[in-house]
């Protein structure tokens, strides 16, 4: 098990024991009172931070991508009605999730609402504030650890300097993990869409299959059902672990962004780990829903309560 992905399950285990504090929104950690810094100053200090880093991990959530438009998962908005319309209105659905985590009797249907949903994520242009990030990372060491599956990252940057832990809507896995192969998910899922055009349901005949035992073939994403964890997944570990201990003397900046309560164990409780075992360390967060900062690591870190989009944007703006 490679150092990075140790620590995750350390910190799922925690999860799991104080889960009913989780749930309610909270943490199990003492936090800190300190006053926070006016928005003003905690923008300089944004960008201070983050000119002054040796180097810089992000980790970016679904709290990044939802900032920037990508927020038709968990409700029926207008992002979903754009993206998902036709199902929306045959099926009510309250989020693209929704339509996930619903038993489909016809596997045609299945597979053109899975279909949308890879093609609306696989085509998405780069959502501004990941451009507004790549702004403040200019001329900076990084790395990015990321809990998305929506591609925005890899769009901007080479796999070598990405970590997808939770998987990428761009492949294809066996549904019943006979092979511990993935494949490409682009062009089947472009074709799907065009066959099906205006309807709700895709050809049988362009249901994706397992070239080796015939089985659906299913996004290699966790959440709906048998994520491979296999040699592309262990990859990804390999990747933030590796970075993570080639800079853990330098002075690397934990740049947390978007973080929820339902996912704590893969990037923010492991960042507040490394931050308080690395003497050099220091940690940012921005959220728009917490303000969670461990005491142990008051004098190291801080936290921005805001609208993403907004704080990395006035950031950018203040670096141009």
């Amino acid at each position: 098990m490679s150092f990075y992905e140790n620590l995750v399950m350390q910190t799922q285990m925690n999860y799991s024991r104080y889960y009913s504090l989780y749930a309610a929104g909270k943490t199990p950690y003492a936090l800190s009172e300190k006053p926070a810094l006016s928005y003003e100053e905690q923008i300089e200090r944004l960008v201070k931070e983050i000119r002054e880093a040796e180097c810089v991990l992000v980790g970016g959530a679904s709290g990044l991508s939802a900032a920037g438009g990508g927020d038709f998962y968990y409700e029926d908005n207008a992002s979903y009605r754009k993206y998902f319309g036709k199902y929306a209105k045959k099926y009510h659905f309250k989020g693209a999730f929704d339509g996930m985590m619903r038993q489909w009797e016809d596997r045609e249907e299945f597979w053109g609402y899975l279909a949308t949903f890879l093609h609306t994520t696989q085509t998405a242009g780069i959502r501004e504030p990941y451009r507004d990030l790549d702004a403040l990372l200019q001329g900076k060491d990084f790395f990015i650890l990321t809990t998305n599956q929506d591609t925005q990252f890899v769009k901007l940057y080479p796999d070598e300097k990405v970590a997808e832990i939770q998987g990428d809507h761009r492949f294809f896995q066996c549904a019943r993990c006979c092979t511990d192969e993935t494949w490409d998910a682009v062009k089947p899922v472009e074709e799907m869409i065009q066959a099906m055009g205006e309807e709700t349901s895709v050809p049988t005949e362009l249901i994706p299959r397992c070239p080796y035992c015939g089985e659906e073939a299913f996004p290699w994403v966790r959440g709906y059902g048998n994520f491979l964890q296999g040699k592309k997944y262990e990859e990804q570990y390999e990747k933030v672990s590796r970075y993570v201990l080639e800079h853990k003397d330098k002075k690397i900046l934990f740049l947390e962004l978007g973080v929820g309560r339902l996912t704590p164990m893969f990037i923010q409780e492991p960042f507040w780990n490394l931050t308080l075992s690395f003497p050099k360390a220091r940690y940012i967060a921005v959220n728009n829903q917490y303000a969670f900062l461990p005491k142990d690591i008051e004098e190291k870190g801080m936290v921005i309560k805001g609208d993403i989009e907004k704080v990395l944007k006035d950031a950018a703006k203040s670096v141009k």
